[in-house]
């Protein structure tokens, strides 16, 4: 069966995280993307995490399945060739992905010269242009001082996870369906920008946490407990580390009657004259009270003993495993899964690869695929999208603008 997005051809010039992922959403869709790389690769060529020899495991997976066209960034006439590539005709083309300033050889207004129907989608740091990454954004906004626990006092604690990047780049690929389903009504194209700072702001005041600073001062450090609901982590008798979460009044419940707990709550219920089953906000409000009993009749199970008893009343928790334990040991993270195909990468290196994390109802998930090599399309995308013949080819090796 033919792909969601066959037909459909994006051109990527891009690097790090957020635009680069929206152009792998699409391509695993079926869009066909057309990376453009400068000659040698570009800063994200050798980011880390990479391979004994050096390759980097972190382009290999952000750049699967795309083609790739190595061209000189810095001359004019590969500045040419990349307009050219990105306004060529086709009336599913005439589509950029890119996280360049908004100003210089990709600036829309200066390709739209060109193609008046052309659609830029740019992801930024900032929302006037100023320089950001993930990590400052977060840095920014006040996350790093609400994560951590007491004991980290004034200090800022840093979270691993790049989410503005990945909100970015999942908004940022939507964003490019929706200005393609309004080229196709009305014949426009559209400048599209997503910052992550914009995305960052958006998705703390959609969450409430907006409106919360604004009603009631910055949210303190609670450490491993879950905001305004019953969850946190617990030490089992083995010395593993569970995460438990209660949020709904059936989660509440099993949760009570897996740890024979169910008696004790109603006690403590009765002496504050609430009911916790009702009111998710109470757990947490009288956490002090109800962690204690948690811990101790977590503390007298070995983590064997948690499984049985939470997967038998069908408790919403976890134990804590590092990636590899995770990997190894729970099925529903297999990587034998039908989301991953094993093949041989760029780097050297065989290992799974996951093609698109959706699935439609009808159509089979398409397999991976590997990432390019760097350039290794560059003659089939010039003779295919601009229809040059083997010897204009020939010429642009030899003048050194395309490898």
């Amino acid at each position: 069966m033919v792909p969601l997005l066959t037909g459909l051809r994006i051109i990527e010039c891009a690097s790090f995280i957020a635009a680069p992922s929206c152009a792998l959403h699409l391509r695993q869709l079926g869009a066909e993307v057309i990376r453009i790389d400068p000659i040698g690769g570009g800063p994200d060529f050798k980011r880390w995490p990479v391979s004994p020899g050096g390759g980097s495991f972190y382009w290999e997976g952000l750049n699967k399945g795309k083609q790739s066209i190595a061209i000189d960034f810095s001359r004019p006439e590969g500045r040419e060739l990349i307009a050219d590539l990105i306004t060529a005709p086709g009336a599913d083309g005439g589509i950029l992905v890119t996280n360049f300033p908004k100003e210089g050889f990709l600036a829309h207004e200066r390709l739209k010269k060109r193609r008046e129907d052309l659609i830029s989608v740019r992801v930024m740091g900032w929302g006037d242009g100023g320089s950001a990454v993930d990590y400052t954004v977060n840095a920014a906004i006040g996350i790093p001082y609400m994560t951590g626990g007491a004991e980290s006092g004034a200090n800022p604690v840093n979270h691993v996870l790049p989410a503005w990047d990945l909100l970015a780049g999942a908004y940022a690929a939507f964003s490019t369906l929706a200005a393609e389903r309004d080229r196709l009504r009305t014949g426009r194209g559209h400048e599209v920008t997503v910052p992550l700072s914009d995305v960052a702001l958006a998705a703390l005041a959609n969450t409430g946490q907006v409106a919360e600073v604004l009603t009631g001062g910055d949210r303190p450090r609670y450490g491993n407990a879950l905001f305004g609901a019953f969850g946190r982590d617990f030490a089992t008798a083995d010395g593993e580390r569970v995460m438990v979460v209660a949020i709904t009044p059936k989660q509440w419940t099993t949760l009570l009657a897996a740890l024979d707990l169910t008696a004790a709550v109603k006690d403590i219920e009765g002496r504050l004259g609430l009911s916790f089953e009702r009111d998710e906000g109470l757990r947490f409000v009288h956490r002090d009270v109800l962690f204690p009993l948690f811990e101790r009749a977590v503390g007298a199970l070995a983590l064997a003993q948690v499984r049985d008893r939470f997967d038998a009343q069908g408790v919403c928790w976890s134990p804590y495993r590092t990636l590899s334990q995770a990997l190894r040991d729970d099925p529903r993270l297999s990587l034998a899964g039908p989301m991953f195909t094993e093949l041989e990468h760029p780097s050297g290196h065989r290992y799974p690869a996951p093609g698109a994390a959706a699935a439609f109802s009808g159509l089979p998930r398409e397999p991976g695929v590997c990432a390019p090599r760097l350039g290794e399309h560059t003659d089939d995308v010039l003779a295919r999208v601009l229809d040059l013949p083997a010897a204009r080819i020939g010429q642009l090796h030899d003048a050194g603008l395309v490898r």
